[in-house]
């Protein structure tokens, strides 16, 4: 089971009370095992702030036609090594997402480096679109990271799992030390209606590939 609390304090937590019905529930979900170094950890949380300000993908947030959508952010290791970092927060206005942005770009990484556990990432995510806080028209799990799954329960029955309950769950791979990895996340990993793998040579390139893959599993 993921930990929804970090070692020096409780997550950041939404300010209203949400009830009404959203567009698009999403679970942003960011690999933080030891493969994936400090600095690189800087250019994905950088690299998704970056993409969530971009007007197409403001617009897809907030211009459905309930006019909301629900955004999380988790971090995932080692299993046990989930960290719910951001809960469930209502993107309802463009000030609400520049704030949830902002909490994205200076999220510290609180899991401790360790091995690759997907499908225990992913159990942690379907916990957590469980407990969400509003009805969604559609609900995506957005993995991003750098390596399969080698710990803990197997991804591709978690996958199977998830996506029968109506889950989409894409993918963008950093290719920089398993060229091969889109591949393995077509197998394991991703999955339901529409979904896709992108990929990016190493995280120099992560920005670019984030911003297409939110403006794609957003539209």
């Amino acid at each position: 089971m993921p930990r929804f609390e970090r070692d020096d304090g409780p997550v950041a937590s939404p300010r209203e009370r949400l009830v009404d019905d959203v567009d698009l529930a999403l679970v942003l979900l960011f690999d933080a095992s030891a493969s994936v170094t400090f600095e690189s950890f800087g250019l994905i949380a950088d690299g998704t702030a970056a993409a969530l300000r971009d007007p197409d993908v403001s617009a897809g947030l907030l211009g459905g036609p309930r006019g909301a959508s629900l955004m999380a952010l988790m971090l995932f290791s080692a299993e046990p090594g989930q960290e719910l970092m951001v809960e469930w927060t209502r993107i309802a206005t463009p000030a609400a997402l520049e704030a949830f942005a902002e909490l994205v770009q200076n999220v510290a990484r609180a899991v401790p480096a360790g091995t690759t556990a997907i499908g225990a990432a992913l159990i942690a995510c379907e916990t957590l679109l469980h407990l969400a806080p509003a009805k969604a028209t559609r609900q995506v799990v957005d993995i991003a990271g750098d390596g399969r799954n080698n710990a803990g329960p197997e991804s591709g029955p978690v996958r199977d799992r998830l996506v029968d309950a109506g889950v989409v769950i894409n993918g963008l791979c950093i290719l920089h030390e398993e060229p091969d990895l889109v591949e393995s996340y077509r197998r394991e990993v991703i999955g339901g209606l529409g979904s896709f793998a992108l990929q990016c040579a190493d995280y120099t390139g992560f920005a670019v590939a984030m911003r297409q893959k939110l403006r794609q599993e957003i539209a």
